[in-house]
């Protein structure tokens, strides 16, 4: 379905359900760029769209994740085993996708506002460290490789990470400097994580792979400055992020 009437002049709206063949196709209707993120944890239900988006040929941009180990057999969770069946998909179909592989949204954190709203401790499974990037920046280099003309040394995949590698206690102490108030961060077993997940409603299948990543995903021990080739300027810091969005947390 497509809606002339949204939010922002100029911005033609197209609503559907990427695993509605017809509802893909009607919504590529004069497309030349797509801008593809994949919800489910299941590659299966992708290739009707695939299929949909071999036909249309449309250049399409893949927000894929930095945790992908090319020399693996499998991934480390069923997360970032999607994103690599994903990429292999579109790779197999033809498309030659121009994949944005993110480390770590910064938008995460907003996971814990409730938590915030109600004391001064984050409790939840820990991580491994990563390159928190923000999800702003990871927008504009999607812009960037949307509008841009692209040759064939453009196709591997570009790396998207912040400029510092954080643990989650940095994450909430950069909250708290952002908030003014001394936070810190719980870890709790991965049993306890599991039981509030599915306390608070979030289906089986995803609490399973949330718990699976911070078992079994490996640090980010590195950054990139692949934001800004992209976008002419360095990617922003999570203490910026946080700062930004502090209203959201108080």
């Amino acid at each position: 379905m497509r809606d002339q009437t949204g939010p922002r002049p100029g911005v033609e709206w197209a609503v559907g359900d990427l695993t509605d063949a017809a509802a893909v196709r009607a919504a590529l209707v004069g497309i030349n760029a797509v801008f593809l993120i994949w919800p489910l944890l299941d590659s299966a239900p992708a290739h009707d769209l695939v299929t949909e988006l071999v036909a249309a040929a449309p250049r399409v941009v893949y927000l894929s994740s930095t945790a992908i180990d090319d020399e693996a057999a499998r991934q480390s969770d069923p997360i970032v085993q999607v994103h690599a069946d994903m990429e292999a998909l579109l790779r197999n179909a033809g498309l030659r996708p121009l994949v944005l592989r993110s480390d770590t949204l910064a938008s995460n954190a907003r996971g814990w506002a409730p938590q915030l709203r109600a004391g001064d401790v984050v409790s939840g499974p820990d991580m491994a460290r990563t390159a928190v990037v923000d999800e702003r920046d990871v927008a504009d280099a999607a812009v960037a490789v949307l509008l841009a003309q692209h040759n064939p040394l453009d196709y591997e995949p570009h790396l998207l990470t912040g400029p510092e590698v954080l643990s989650r206690t940095d994450q909430v102490a950069l909250l708290g400097a952002a908030l003014r108030r001394r936070l810190r961060f719980q870890a709790v077993t991965a049993d306890l994580a599991r039981s509030r997940m599915l306390t608070d409603g979030r289906p089986e299948r995803l609490v399973e792979a949330l718990i699976a990543a911070s078992l079994r995903r490996p640090e980010s021990s590195h950054t990139t400055d692949h934001i800004e080739r992209l976008t002419g300027r360095p990617a922003g810091t999570f203490a910026r992020w946080a700062v930004d969005h502090a209203a959201e947390f108080s």
